[in-house]
C-alpha cells in the first residue's frame, strides 16, 4: 500500500476558491495524501503586538478557516487540518513548518500580483529552493479562478 504523502497547502487568504479546491482534489486523485493547511499571520506586521486589531484580523482569519476547512475536507476525501502561523512573512511561516512536520509537497494559494505581495516577493520561485514540488494557484477573489501550476523539483 502506497503511504500518503503530506501536503502543505500555505495561502494568502484561507477561501475555499474554486481553484483551491481543484488543486487539493486533484492531489487527492493522484494518490494518497494528508493536507495541512497554513495561513501566515494577516495582522500587519508593523502592528505592535498588543494592538487590538491585530488579535481581531487573526480571529477573522481563523472564522474563515473553520468555514473553509469542510470544503477542502470534501475536495481531499480525508480530514485537513488547518492554522494560521504566528509569523508575518510567508516563508518563515513555510519554513517554521517545514522544520516541525515532514511534507512532501507544497501548494501555495494566492490572489494575483498586483493584489497580494507574496508573488511580488516571488514566493513560489524561492519556496522552490526547497527542494519539494511546488504547486502555485492563483485565484481570482470573487470573480472566478484562473489555476497557473508549476511542478517543479529544485
Amino acid at each position: 500500500m502506497e503511504a500518503a504523502a503530506h501536503v502543505l497547502v500555505v495561502t494568502d487568504r484561507p477561501a475555499a476558491t474554486p481553484a483551491l479546491l481543484d488543486a487539493i482534489h486533484g492531489r487527492a486523485a493522484r494518490g494518497p495524501a494528508w493536507f495541512q493547511l497554513l495561513v501566515p499571520n494577516p495582522a500587519a506586521a508593523e502592528w505592535h503586538p498588543g494592538h487590538p486589531e491585530r488579535h481581531e484580523r487573526v480571529e477573522e482569519v481563523e472564522r474563515e478557516l473553520i468555514r473553509a476547512l469542510p470544503l477542502m475536507e470534501e475536495a481531499a476525501g480525508r480530514p485537513v487540518e488547518g492554522s494560521v502561523s504566528t509569523r508575518h512573512d510567508p516563508m518563515d511561516a513555510i519554513e517554521e513548518a517545514l522544520n516541525a512536520e515532514d511534507y512532501d509537497e507544497i501548494i501555495l494559494s494566492s490572489v494575483p500580483h498586483r493584489l497580494s505581495s507574496w508573488l511580488h516577493v516571488d514566493l513560489p520561485h524561492r519556496v522552490a529552493h526547497l527542494g519539494l514540488p511546488v504547486t502555485t494557484i492563483t485565484s481570482q477573489p470573487g470573480i472566478g479562478t484562473r489555476e497557473r501550476n508549476s511542478n517543479s523539483r529544485v
